[in-house]
């Protein structure tokens, strides 16, 4: 029997210290989801310990269709994939000449109030942050 795949949507705050990250740990990380199989669309607010927010948005689709976000000045070119219950979200992008590559693996607790993201083997191997939902107003 097939299993449904998580639902995403919601809006998430990083528990920083729960969270381990490669290079400096921002003050606040906000994730926007609205995930609506296949598409998923992710709103990040990132404030850095210098109180600078950046924001980024970004669209993918989950089943496996290649995507093309502006981030920064570059453009990442993205592929999300179902394995098992897991989010698979692949990354390539080309900034000051070189390619970097990411490989993010998403899932959600069981309870559905704890999103983590995992880097296991990519260009930020190690980088683990832990989200967990906000409840609504």
């Amino acid at each position: 029997m097939n299993q449904p795949h998580p639902d995403f949507t919601g809006v998430w705050q990083a528990n920083i210290q729960k969270s381990v990250f490669r290079g400096p740990a921002p003050k606040r990380l906000l994730n926007r989801i609205e995930h609506c199989e296949p598409e998923f669309i992710q709103e990040m607010i990132v404030t850095q310990a210098s109180g600078e927010e950046q924001r980024l948005a970004v669209r993918y689709l989950t089943n496996g269709e290649e995507t093309a976000n502006a981030i920064g000045g570059a453009t990442a070119t993205t592929r999300a994939r179902w394995e098992g219950a897991e989010l698979v979200i692949e990354s390539s992008v080309e900034a000051a000449g070189h390619t970097l590559h990411f490989k993010d693996h998403w899932s959600l607790s069981e309870d559905g109030q704890t999103l983590t993201m995992a880097h296991r083997d990519d260009a930020l191997a190690g980088q683990i942050v832990v989200h967990e939902k906000v409840l609504p107003e």
